[in-house]
């Protein structure tokens, strides 16, 4: 499965491609941040991040994007550029027909760290681990879309994406019936860890 994950913001998009299976190694594709001009109109910011986006998903195919889920802060004016570059990526996704997966910031540190409260210094360290690169991706936006990524495959999701591809040949030229049944078990073992993750997050949350 190849992810794109997109840690959205006005001034700065994280942009993060992953492949592999669930419960297997992945690999990093590309990253990269999408910045815009401060100075320029949020539309025309809005204009340039979805157009980032779509660029990637028509560079690299993925089987599915995955975008941070926007809860409630108090910082109103903080958290509405995010909001609505949040939107441009589902709206991008959907006009490219790609499915997608939505995952908090604590859902996501504890699929990557394992503690729903991980800071993202160890989200940036775990990032580095689980792809194996030889530096750590910066600034943490960028490590912060690779985590979204990770999480997606992890979780799951894709599959639509995944059976057309099988169908098309598009990439593994694998029969659908044949994923399927190659992924089974890399599903199982997925689906252990995110439980392992989700209870280990909320012991820690209940230690003082």
């Amino acid at each position: 499965m190849r992810v794109l994950g997109v840690d959205p913001g006005l001034t700065r998009c994280g942009l993060g491609v992953v492949e592999g299976h669930r419960g297997g190694a992945l690999r990093m594709v590309a990253v990269d941040v999408a910045r815009t001009n401060t100075d320029a109109l949020p539309e025309q910011r809005l204009l340039a991040v979805s157009r980032r986006i779509e660029e990637w998903i028509e560079r690299y195919e993925p089987d599915a994007v995955a975008v941070e889920r926007i809860f409630a802060r108090s910082d109103v004016s903080t958290i509405m550029g995010t909001v609505q570059a949040s939107g441009v990526a589902l709206v991008a996704a959907a006009r490219a027909g790609v499915e997608v997966g939505q995952h908090t910031p604590s859902e996501v540190k504890a699929a990557v760290c394992g503690n729903g409260r991980a800071g993202k210094e160890q989200v940036t360290a775990m990032v580095t681990r689980i792809l194996a690169l030889d530096t750590p991706p910066r600034p943490a936006d960028a490590a912060d879309a690779l985590a979204l990524g990770i999480a997606q495959v992890w979780r799951g999701g894709g599959e639509r994406q995944l059976a057309a591809a099988a169908g098309t040949g598009r990439r593994t030229g694998a029969r659908w019936d044949e994923a399927v049944a190659a992924q089974s078990e890399a599903r199982a073992r997925a689906a252990e860890r995110w439980r392992a993750a989700e209870q280990k997050a909320r012991t820690s949350r209940r230690t003082p």
